[in-house]
């Protein structure tokens, strides 16, 4: 198995290889590629990953699936019979191991496949209040319940039991908020998967007080109405993710994404110059939602640089998390990314800028690595220091801050939460954010098939002040109940926060 850095491949290659494995593979080639890449998924994860070397329930819960879930998964590669149900199985086993970090994604996934169905009724749900709620109804198609209802059960099946067997493992993760929020659109909809259940037959809806079976027929699939759907449904980023607005007299700092590729040249340089404005005493907004991000240093440091500018680096780097320790697994591998990690790092100049400290930290970490290596120890601790806030650091923002959050913060979003959390004059606002596990620092690896690549945490943070799969929940009054995708209602909401 290659190892490779995660940098985003180019259209052009994607295009190719999407081509090549839908005009290539036949039947038969597509149950061996997802044979051979699962048992190699198994094979990276249990070399290199962390999780053995460390005590704890994320430990065991991986120990537990690394072959249950390989066997699991093996019994049903009989149906894996196109590049969409190999891309569901190895989904599925990557998401049993119930850590956002551990992730195998089709090499040749685009933005759009969120979107995608191949049959659907016209209709989508979302996650309200622990139901599922009918948000969509495609205008024309009759018959269909109203937006407000609230689905009972599906083929005769109580739709958490219907629920489980349709989305979760294959779409994400159903015992978490987010990931509740995140599948239900495709509650209804055939997503081209066939270890689950496509477009239900009927459903009954509980519309007031009174409930009623429908029958569903499947409409024409309009890729733009199925993006309506969603959008209608789950708060989705437009296409400018980084960018600063003035709200109800007050800054509006949008950060929806902490990509490489979101513009932050410009951006960074838009927010220094507002800044005079920014750190008044009317306050502002960070406005996190939809805030994805890998689990790795730059997506942190991206989120960190950010803060720096707003409040300086003295003074957030005074209320960085305190210390605690990271238990690294010493295999040759696992030195080798670390060393091509600096590398990059040093061939970035905005992260050279940003954090000359992690740079040393991991340069610290690499010699580590090489000690422990020699000595035939299988892990190694390396504490992170302690730092003590000074209290002769003056906070340069005068005003309140309130910090928007939803189900699509993950990753770098959630390291940013770490840091901002701590700040003064800082609320948490919005709704539940993603999870994830103590196993950080993704690394990227091409499965054999070429199709597939193995995302994983590279070192465990066993002492991380925010728990092991815990998310930020906005505290009471701080919780945003309305329908998330009506953004007038939510500006209005978050400037009376202010008042």
């Amino acid at each position: 198995m290659s190892r490779i850095l995660p940098v985003a491949a180019t259209a052009a290659a994607l295009t190719v290889s999407l081509t090549l494995g839908a005009g290539t593979a036949s039947a038969q080639d597509w149950r061996a590629l997802a044979s051979q890449d699962l048992q190699a998924a198994r094979a990276e994860l249990a070399a290199n990953h962390p999780a053995p070397v460390v005590p704890g329930q994320a430990s065991q819960t991986f120990q537990a699936w690394l072959d249950a879930g390989l066997q699991d998964a093996l019994s049903k590669v009989g149906q894996s019979n196109s590049g969409s149900s190999h891309a569901y199985l190895l989904r599925y086993y990557a998401a049993g191991f119930r850590d956002s970090n551990i992730v195998i994604r089709p090499s040749y996934e685009t933005a759009a496949d969120r979107f995608s169905a191949i049959s659907w009724p016209g209709l989508s749900t979302g996650w309200r209040d622990g139901q599922y709620v009918v948000t969509y109804v495609q205008p024309g198609v009759r018959g269909l319940p109203p937006v407000g209802a609230v689905v009972t059960e599906c083929n005769l099946t109580p739709i958490e039991e219907y629920a489980r067997e349709k989305l979760d493992l294959w779409e994400g993760d159903l015992n978490t908020e987010a990931g509740r929020v995140t599948t239900a659109p495709y509650l209804l909809w055939n997503r081209n998967n066939p270890y689950a259940s496509g477009t239900p037959s009927t459903c009954k809806f509980k519309v007031g007080r009174r409930e009623r079976d429908y029958e569903f027929r499947p409409v024409p699939v309009v890729p733009a109405n199925l993006e309506a759907a969603y959008r209608a449904t789950v708060y989705t980023p437009g296409p400018v993710p980084l960018a600063i607005e003035t709200v109800n007299g007050r800054p509006w700092i949008n950060v929806h994404s902490f990509a490489d590729d979101a513009g932050w040249d410009a951006f960074n340089a838009q927010l220094v110059s507002q800044l005079p404005t920014i750190q008044g005493p009317q306050g502002f907004v960070l406005d996190l939602r939809g805030g994805s991000g890998s689990s790795n240093l730059g997506s942190t440091a991206r989120g960190y640089g950010v803060l720096n500018r707003l409040w300086t680096p003295e003074f957030t780097q005074s209320r960085q998390p305190t210390g605690g320790d990271f238990v690294y697994r010493a295999t040759p591998a696992n030195r080798e990314w670390y060393a091509q990690v600096i590398q990059r790092m040093k061939q970035d100049a905005r992260f050279v800028y940003e954090a000359p400290e992690v740079i040393a930290q991991t340069e610290a970490v690499l010699a580590a690595f090489d000690a422990a290596i020699a000595a035939g120890q299988p892990s190694f601790t390396q504490p992170l220091p302690e730092k003590a806030a000074d209290p002769n650091v003056a906070n340069p923002v005068q005003g309140p801050v309130v910090v928007l959050v939803d189900a699509g913060c993950s990753g770098g979003c959630l390291d940013t939460l770490d840091l901002v959390s701590r700040l003064p004059n800082v609320r948490i606002a919005g709704s539940t954010t993603a999870a994830d596990s103590i196993f950080i620092e993704q690394t990227v690896e091409r499965l054999p098939s070429t199709y597939a690549n193995l995302s994983y945490g590279h070192k465990a943070w066993v002492s991380r002040q925010r728990g092991n799969n815990q998310p930020f929940i906005p505290a009471q009054g701080l919780t945003y109940t309305g329908n998330p995708v009506d953004e007038t209602a939510v500006r209005a909401w978050v400037g009376s926060l202010f008042q």
